[in-house]
C-alpha cells in the first residue's frame, strides 16, 4: 500500500507518519491488498473551500474532501483517489467536541478512505452504514488492532464526496 501525504499548510502540526497509519489501517481492515495506492493532502480553510466550490458548488470549508478514482490502474498498483482535509475544520470540531486533535484528524482520514472505497453518506441508509463503520475502525485503530470482517462496497463514481 503506497499512502502520499502531502502538507500544503503551516496552521496545524500533524504528522506525515499518523496520517498514513490510520489510511493503512482503513485499507486492511477492509481487505484491500497491497497494490493499492491513496494520496493526501493537508490543507486549511481556504484552499478546501476552493475545492468545496469547484466540485460540489458549495461555497463554504468543509473538513474533508474525496475523489475516488474508478479504474485508474499505474502497472501493477491501483490508485484510489485523492483525500484533502482542513486541519484547520479539524481543530475547530475537535475542540468543538471535546475531543483530542488527533482523533478528529483519523475520524476524517478514515471517513474520506471510506468514500474512495465506494461508501457514502447522502441518503440516511448510506449515511448511518458509513457511521457505524467508521466508529468501528477508529475504535480499533485506537487500540492498535485491526478491525474484524471487512465490508465491502462497490466503487463509487468519479466525483467528490464531502
Amino acid at each position: 500500500m503506497e499512502v502520499w501525504v502531502t502538507n500544503l499548510q503551516n496552521k496545524v502540526a500533524v504528522s506525515s507518519e499518523f496520517i498514513r497509519r490510520v489510511v493503512t489501517h482503513v485499507l486492511a481492515a477492509s481487505g484491500c491488498d497491497d497494490a493499492v495506492e491513496v494520496s493526501v493532502a493537508l490543507v486549511d480553510d481556504a484552499y478546501i473551500r476552493e475545492l468545496n466550490r469547484e466540485y460540489r458548488d458549495v461555497d463554504a470549508p468543509t473538513d474533508v474532501l474525496a475523489f475516488p478514482m474508478e479504474g485508474e490502474d499505474h502497472g501493477p498498483v491501483r490508485m484510489l483517489g485523492d483525500i484533502v482535509v482542513s486541519l484547520e475544520r479539524a481543530r475547530d470540531q475537535a475542540r468543538q467536541f471535546k475531543q483530542p486533535l488527533k482523533r478528529e484528524i483519523a475520524l476524517l482520514t478514515i471517513h474520506g478512505v471510506l468514500h474512495l472505497l465506494g461508501h457514502e453518506d447522502e441518503t440516511e441508509a448510506g449515511a448511518s452504514t458509513m457511521w457505524q463503520r467508521q466508529k468501528a475502525i477508529l475504535a480499533k485503530f485506537e487500540e492498535g488492532r485491526s478491525p474484524a470482517a471487512p465490508q465491502r462496497v462497490g466503487r463509487a463514481k468519479k466525483k467528490a464526496y464531502g
